[in-house]
């Protein structure tokens, strides 16, 4: 019985010590843990910034989906044309934008070349230049387009002055337009 027992208390001296050796492995690996575990989060930080967010992906399956299946209608095509730092007021450009917005593109073209306003010009040639991107850039007659959207922002304002009587000096306000055209395909 007493080997028995010495036999017992060796067999659990020698279960301990494997026990404790293959935990000082594991301690290590536990200190080296955190090195890793740092390196992992900044690797997954780094693929997360190279992905596209969730907004953009969405959009972009959005748009796969709306392309490939068969029985869902093609989204709108939309031609866009902007011209930046016109050299009209803002106020006196949206005047000739509110008269097109909506019309065919024939339509708008006559009223603006007959308009007395000088950004009527300019907001012609815009015009002009999203037609020749929708038959360019998209395959589109340009005569079968309307004018979906149309934008008149506010540019930076030069600032001149003007001689006065009396050594006095007046402000003298330049302003600027930026303008975008949207054109579409006219719905039957």
């Amino acid at each position: 019985m007493a080997d028995e027992k010495q036999k017992k208390a060796k067999a659990k001296a020698a279960a301990k010590a494997k026990d404790s050796k293959a935990a000082k492995p594991k301690a290590a690996k536990r200190k080296a843990a955190p090195k890793a575990d740092a390196k992992e989060a900044s690797a997954k930080k780094a693929a997360a910034k190279k992905e596209p967010t969730a907004k953009k992906a969405a959009k972009k399956a959005a748009k796969t989906s709306a392309e490939t299946e068969p029985g869902k209608p093609l989204a709108p095509i939309v031609v866009r044309a902007s011209s930046r730092y016109v050299r009209v007021a803002p106020r006196k450009a949206r005047l000739v934008a509110d008269q097109v917005r909506g019309l065919h593109i024939d339509r708008a073209r006559a009223l603006l070349q007959f308009s007395p306003r000088t950004a009527a010009e300019d907001i012609s040639k815009l015009i002009e230049s999203a037609a020749s991107n929708a038959e360019n850039n998209h395959d589109l007659v340009a005569d079968e387009m309307r004018i979906a959207e149309i934008t008149v922002d506010e540019g930076p304002t030069l600032k001149r002055f003007r001689p006065r009587a009396l050594g006095r000096a007046t402000p003298i306000h330049k302003r600027t337009s930026h303008i975008a055209v949207a054109l579409s395909p006219e719905e039957d």
